[in-house]
């Protein structure tokens, strides 16, 4: 990934730019690069590649949004698109809709080219996405993890290996001769017009099943369950949403599966709160561990760890243990973790004894046990400036 330029980089696009300008940059850098206005060049069809797979990525939301977040890793074994490994015709027949909005007509015809009268893209039958909402406990979320799942949804037929025919053959549609479109002519005003417009007989296949697959009647997919691997990288916060490209459901003809989409939800901790990349603790002291001061012993994420109490510790302070909070999953700081903060409270008993009693009002009239205005004024610092966060 080291010689990948940033998408919006390839684009020449602001990360904030909307699908509209993306897409307007893209269709300027497919003219500039075409392969018919810059034949031969091979520096020229590099860049005509990088600038489809940068869009391929950028006008998707779902894979905007993990590029955003995770950059290149976001990608990494996710099934993507990658226009380095295909040839020309592939990259032209994936977004045909933008070069026909340009008049290229799908293929290497937009300028004169290579294919005399263009040539139709091909329906490929894309299975259902999957929704699946996941909860990760704290440990999970700060450490990252990999589970299974096993999830119900289409599979290929084990009987046709997903071609839809019983006996494994498939037929030219006599109708298009498998072209997968239908050309009319008729007389106008203007002389005769021709227009294309799918095959009604394969529905844009470009060939026809005689004998269906009696298993799946002829879809080349069966209801089904398929074990899914997914790894979570650490820093995932409530209501994210993971997209896993090709582990949804099979699609028909063998066709391109759909994406597996996974909501993640926070199991709550039985002693500790989130707050954005740190991890709260609230400390409750007794009154001679907080006027005395202790060693004592506070959960942390992935155990205990030990704090040094100083002597007169007041209720409402705060210390930081650095580096035991959540990692930064996206922007500048990406893997810098956050802290624990350990909130101090102090208990005061709701009863007492009677030489309990004797022994604190005794304590009551000594000066020491009153508190000074300079404290008065530090403890009230502390209250507002949590306000004023």
């Amino acid at each position: 990934m080291a010689n990948k330029r940033d998408y919006y980089e390839v684009l020449g696009v602001q990360k904030n730019a909307t699908e509209d300008e993306i897409k307007k940059a893209y269709k300027k850098m497919a003219i500039k690069y075409h392969p018919d206005r810059n034949p031969g060049d091979k520096k020229a069809e590099e860049k005509f590649k990088e600038a489809a797979e940068a869009y391929e990525v950028l006008h998707d939301p779902q894979k905007r949004q993990r590029y955003d977040q995770f950059g290149f890793d976001g990608l990494n074994g996710a099934g993507g698109f990658n226009a380095q490994s295909m040839d020309m015709n592939d990259i032209f027949s994936h977004f045909s809709d933008i070069f026909e909005g340009m008049g290229f007509g799908g293929g290497f015809s937009g300028f004169g080219g290579f294919g005399g009268g263009g040539r139709q893209q091909k329906p490929v039958f894309k299975g259902k996405d999957q929704r699946l909402r996941v909860e990760l406990t704290l440990s999970e979320i700060v450490n990252g993890c990999t589970k299974k799942f096993k999830i119900k949804n289409d599979v290929v037929c084990e009987h046709c290996h997903g071609s839809g025919s019983a006996d494994g053959k498939v037929d030219t549609c006599p109708t298009c001769h498998g072209s997968g479109y239908v050309v009319r002519t008729q007389q106008s005003i203007f002389g005769m017009m021709q227009s294309q417009s799918v095959c009604p007989e394969c529905h844009g296949e470009g060939k026809v099943i005689k004998n269906r697959c009696s298993h799946c009647g002829g879809e080349g997919i069966v209801a089904g369950e398929s074990l899914v691997e997914v790894n979570f990288p650490a820093g995932l916060q409530e209501g994210m949403v993971l997209t896993v490209d090709g582990k949804g459901g099979a699609g028909r003809h063998n066709g391109v599966n759909g994406d597996l989409q996974i909501i993640i939800k926070e199991k709550p901790h039985d002693e500790l709160l989130r707050d954005g990349n740190d991890i709260v603790y609230n400390l409750l002291l007794s009154i001679p561990q907080a006027v005395l001061g202790c060693d004592i012993e506070v959960p942390t994420v992935d155990g205990r760890a030990k704090v040094k109490i100083p002597a007169g510790t007041q209720p409402g302070t705060v210390m930081r243990l650095r580096g035991k909070g959540i990692p930064q999953v996206q922007g500048y700081n990406r893997g810098m973790k956050g802290d624990e903060l350990i909130n101090i409270s102090v208990y005061m008993p709701q009863t007492l004894s009677k030489d309990e009693k004797a022994t604190l009002e005794k304590m009551q009239k000594s000066d020491n046990f009153t508190p000074q205005e300079s404290v008065r004024r530090t403890i009230f610092n502390k209250f507002r400036s949590y306000f004023n966060k």
